[in-house]
């Protein structure tokens, strides 16, 4: 693949797509231990054909964003809750944790290399980084890996739903996105590969994408596609699943900050699908997402819609300002770590 140039991009029509960036963060694990990370030019992995990830999935990866700021600066979003998330999903599939300061550190030296393709300020678009950790062992046997690789690499994009903060409709699904007591909680591919029958269907049928309701009973809202739900009531109300097969979303819970800090109630309990006409917002957050206002549900073709089909709702509308301000900068967080300053050249 050729690799990128400053010039090729279109900031303001950017999609959600892979660019092969100068740079990407190497860190190998062998004996035991890390090695030391660094830099390296090469976008390609080479594996042997037995690798543990490529036969049994042993891996897990995160997503997060690098934010130009009015004064030309970069913030980093939140990264050590995804070192956080990085090392709960290892340890589902017996990988070795990745030292919090190595993994921020790492995100702040990609960034600093692929400084340049952080896209300006006023364009709205983004550096999205995806730190991965894959087995890299030859193995015939199913058991975990003793050697492993964790690389990021960045990549500019625009928003993960086409049109933004437009909303977009919904279609329950009778796929589940993972089993009781299964991989839910982690960031895993297997999940997100068992997601693509049922999202590529509801996309032939119009919808932007599918909800997933809960695998024991198909009654309660798990999580809309790639993103967590949320619904906001009439009475003040911001409610989003509780379940532990539901991904812990680091945008989820700067919602959940950002919504109580705005005067609304709010909680995290079991939402039946049958309750839905209670919400008169709603809407997918998530990294990629960021905050997504969701038209309508259908269910049992039956159709719910929520604000309007056309405009995100005011309270919406405000929690994503509120998000967004503090991600690029013009607004100061609730807490201290949420930003890491980039330091430039």
């Amino acid at each position: 693949m050729t690799k990128a140039r400053v010039a090729d991009f279109d900031w303001a029509n950017l999609d959600f797509s892979y660019h092969d960036l100068p740079y990407r963060y190497r860190l190998e694990y062998h004996n035991g231990a890390w090695e030391t990370g660094q830099l390296i030019e090469d976008s390609n992995i080479v594996l042997s054909e037995a690798a543990v990830v490529l036969h049994y999935g042993q891996e897990t990866f995160e997503g997060l964003k690098a934010y130009r700021r009015k004064d030309g600066g970069i913030n980093l979003f939140r990264p050590y809750r995804n070192a956080e998330r990085i090392n709960n999903s290892a340890a589902r599939l017996m990988m070795p944790e990745i030292p919090t300061e190595t993994f921020v550190q790492a995100a702040i030296e990609l960034v600093q290399a692929n400084q340049a393709f952080v896209p300006p300020y006023s364009s709205g678009a983004t550096l999205y980084l995806r730190p991965m950790l894959i087995g890299t062992s030859a193995m015939v046997g199913v058991k975990p890996a003793q050697d492993y690789i964790f690389q990021i690499f960045a990549t500019p994009v625009g928003p993960y739903f086409k049109g933004g903060l437009t909303p977009t409709a919904f279609v329950t699904s009778t796929f589940d996105r993972a089993a009781p007591s299964g991989t839910g909680q982690a960031k895993v591919g297997g999940n997100y590969a068992a997601s693509l029958l049922p999202g590529q269907e509801a996309h032939a049928a119009g919808y932007s994408d599918v909800v997933y309701l809960d695998p024991s009973t198909h009654e309660f809202i798990e999580e809309l596609g790639a993103a967590n739900f949320y619904g906001i009531t009439a009475d003040g109300r911001l409610l989003t699943p509780k379940s532990p097969s539901i991904l812990p979303s680091i945008t989820k819970y700067s919602v959940l900050t950002i919504a109580a800090e705005l005067g609304l109630k709010v909680e995290e309990t079991q939402i039946s699908i049958n309750d839905i006409d209670q919400f008169v917002e709603a809407g997918a957050m998530g990294t990629a997402a960021v905050i997504s206002p969701v038209a309508s549900i259908t269910h049992n073709g039956v159709k719910h819609v929520f604000h309007s089909e056309t405009e995100p709702g005011p309270l919406t509308q405000a929690i994503y300002k509120r998000l967004t301000e503090i991600q690029f900068g013009d607004a100061p967080a609730p807490e201290a770590d949420w930003i890491v300053d980039v330091p430039l050249d």
